[in-house]
């Protein structure tokens, strides 16, 4: 149950009139030249382009003219922070092959050729929401993503609340391979019960099969089972504005993530402990895990003190530094023509 928010990557580009991309990055990334038919992934200090340059094999490879061009990027968005900075050069990346060929896809076709980029370029075998989200984001509103049918409905954010993201700065690598393992835990899940999909399953069904699974399989398909439960519950706590509803279903989802899916880490846990003595409605580790950032959700009038503070108490309580910033929820990614 993602959302769309106001940090940002841009990308500035224009046909170049050549058979090649020029990709540059304000993140201090050495300027790549390569020709469009290139069919490789990239690896070492040029690794980031995998993000750019999948999207365009995508479309090429899809049937799509892509001509060369010449693109910049900036972001503001930390990278490794678990805030969809890939799902968002890959977005931009799209827009531009988009904006320079009169093209407007359908946003889930657009996610999905991005999603495409991420699994074959950069190795990570992501799911869609990332890549819904920084398309399809609603202002004021989290996102509802059936990912089977990649229905979206927008669920409100009471105005009376506001998000605070804390990036606890410590960094992680998708591609290491944890994502990949829990990935493969669930799918051992699905084959034993024969379906495609653990939202088939039952939680009864899954406590009968406890032994026969072997306890990780098991932990993680319960963590999955449950948290599709608690994502249903979170949408109707916020349409009902029940706000202490909404923040007991965080702090079980984030206790899920760390002891089922065993994603967390003793800096993002030490965050959320510290959140809910601060007062806020609820806290929870966000992004793939190992390391990034928390969201907190606080009531709005409180936001300034409630950031000054969890930073102040997390440098007193281990002696480390993070950041806290307030985001707005904003709507997805789009086109601006620059004169």
């Amino acid at each position: 149950m993602p959302a769309a928010i106001n940090r940002y990557t841009k990308a500035v580009a224009q046909a170049n009139g050549r058979s090649e991309l020029r990709l540059s990055s304000s993140q201090g990334h050495e300027d790549l030249v390569v020709p469009i038919e290139h069919r490789m992934p990239f690896s070492g200090d040029n690794s980031w382009a995998n993000y750019a340059f999948g999207v365009v094999a995508k479309y090429r490879d899809a049937g799509y003219p892509v001509g060369g061009f010449d693109v910049r990027f900036e972001s503001n968005l930390p990278l490794g922070a678990g805030l969809s900075s890939s799902a968002a050069l890959e977005t931009a990346t799209a827009l531009v092959i988009e904006a320079l060929l009169g093209l407007d896809l359908p946003q889930t076709e657009r996610a999905l050729l991005c999603q495409s980029a991420e699994h074959e370029w950069a190795g990570v075998p992501c799911g869609i929401m990332d890549q819904l989200a920084v398309n399809a984001g609603v202002a004021g509103h989290a996102l509802k993503i059936d990912c089977s049918t990649l229905e979206i409905a927008s669920a409100p954010l009471p105005a009376n609340l506001s998000a605070v993201v804390v990036d606890s700065k410590v960094k992680h690598a998708l591609a290491d391979g944890e994502y990949a393992k829990r990935r493969a835990d669930c799918e051992a899940a699905t084959a034993f019960f024969g379906v495609e999909f653990l939202r088939d399953v039952t939680i009864g069904e899954l406590e009968s099969a406890q032994v026969q699974l072997g306890e990780r399989v098991y932990r993680r398909a319960r963590h999955v089972i449950t948290e599709m439960a608690r994502v249903r519950d979170f949408a109707a706590a916020l349409e009902a504005c029940d706000t202490a509803a909404a923040g007991l279903l965080m702090a079980a989802s984030h206790s899920s993530l760390r002891d089922d899916y065993e994603v967390s880490c003793q800096e993002l846990d030490t965050l959320v402990d510290i959140a809910g003595g601060l007062g806020a409605i609820g806290a929870r580790m966000m992004g793939g895990g190992f390391g990034g950032s928390t969201v907190n959700l606080v009531e709005t009038a409180g936001v300034s003190r409630f950031a000054e503070d969890i930073v102040a108490r997390y440098r007193e309580e281990t002696g480390g530094e993070v950041e806290a910033v307030a985001v707005k929820l904003v709507g997805g990614a789009r086109i601006e023509k620059v004169e």
